[in-house]
């Protein structure tokens, strides 16, 4: 496994480094090993301190939202892409002990692989250190999402966001069009989101799935730019 020093300075907490082992060790590469324990258990325990913690700090930060606007927040911000985000901004990618298949497939950009080690990690740190490191821990890492009122405010499903605009402002029927390229362990999808006749946002992903949620991020974003700038200019 490749030296986890510089890891361990990113997250800003040392970690034993049997847990450690652990909370990287993927079933892909579990099974090969001969069935080896995995840090399924350990996302299970992190996935709950994770949503603890975030749950608290919006109640504490945010005395005026009410349970349906806190509840958003906290799903956008303990959302699959909101956690890959955090793992590809870590580096944690090139730590994750990954099988052969999952190796060959870019296993280590997946959100979903990400994801799920990141709540790892932060079981691993409560193990090794107890909740209140892990609370602090978590909150350094989401931190920067808590305050971005933009990417809370659409919650964590981008498409359905950009639905509700696009039928709100009756702008016309959406349409994703998606093209690959690349080989079949590595494939890249590139969708462009078009709103009635009009192309907007662009995403890239290596799904189908994760490359129009990007599209739709960008295009919500877009249509909200567009917006805000028609507001000022009329004010």
């Amino acid at each position: 496994m490749k030296n986890t020093e510089e890891l361990m300075k990113r997250l800003g907490v040392d970690i034993d480094a049997g847990t450690l082992r652990l909370a990287l060790t993927h079933r892909s590469y579990a099974y090969e090993q001969g069935g080896i324990p995995t840090n399924e258990r350990l996302e299970f325990l992190g996935d709950s301190i994770l949503g603890f913690s975030v749950t608290d700090a919006l109640y504490r930060d945010n005395p005026d939202l009410s349970e349906g606007e806190l509840a958003k927040r906290r799903s956008a911000v303990v959302s699959t892409r909101a956690l890959a985000g955090i793992a590809r901004g870590l580096g944690l990618g090139e730590y994750i002990l990954l099988g052969q298949g999952e190796k060959l497939t870019n296993g280590r950009d997946k959100s979903s692989i990400l994801a799920d080690t990141t709540e790892a990690i932060i079981g691993a740190v409560y193990l090794d250190h107890g909740i209140e490191a892990a609370r602090q821990m978590v909150m350094r890492l989401v931190g920067p999402l808590l305050s971005n009122a933009e990417a809370l405010g659409a919650g964590t499903d981008w498409k359905t966001s950009i639905q509700e605009i696009a039928a709100g402002r009756k702008m016309g029927d959406i349409e994703y069009r998606v093209s690959g390229s690349g080989p079949d362990h590595s494939r890249s999808f590139v969708a462009v989101l078009h709103i009635g006749d009009k192309a907007y946002g662009t995403g890239v992903g290596h799904s189908k799935k994760e490359a129009e949620q990007e599209a739709a991020a960008a295009s919500w974003k877009m249509i909200n730019a567009k917006e805000a700038d028609s507001a000022a200019a009329g004010s």
